[in-house]
């Protein structure tokens, strides 16, 4: 499948969005603007606005960045093989518009499958679940409910 052509939106990142959605950068832990933000609501990818995580399934690791348990759908999200930093790693990418996200590990709440999406909060929008439906996310609000 080919790529959408996002360049516009990718001209309005700032630094550190433009960093981590496209070198595979990562902010610093405790850093990020959702990771202690539980809203009710869907994060879509920053570039495409492709939904990605729900709130519902949301949860504090202690990691320093937001942690989900599942994606809102797999086929918005791609999974890499990522060898860098002399480590093996799942790293999680963006369907459409290919923005790197963050990685995936196997240390997740076992009662919900037991992954743990470790993302990066300038990778992401967060659309609050009363302006969904403005939005046109409003297929997604069951997830979130």
């Amino acid at each position: 499948m080919a790529k959408l052509d996002y360049q516009e939106q990718i001209k309005n990142l700032n630094e550190n969005q433009y960093q981590v959605t496209q070198n595979e950068g990562t902010e610093r832990p405790f850093t990020g603007e959702y990771d202690d933000f539980y809203e009710k609501g869907i994060y879509v990818d920053i570039v495409s606005g492709e939904p990605l995580f729900s709130s519902s399934t949301k949860y504090d690791a202690g990691c320093g960045w937001p942690s989900f348990s599942q994606p809102i759908t797999k086929t918005n999200i791609v999974e890499n093989t990522d060898l860098s930093h002399g480590m093996v790693r799942t790293e999680v990418r963006s369907t459409d518009a290919d923005s790197h996200l963050g990685h995936v590990f196997n240390d997740g709440p076992q009662d919900q499958g037991g992954l743990r999406y470790c993302i990066n909060s300038a990778s992401l929008k967060f659309i609050p679940f009363e302006e969904m439906d403005e939005a046109g996310y409003s297929e997604y609000k069951s997830q979130v409910e």
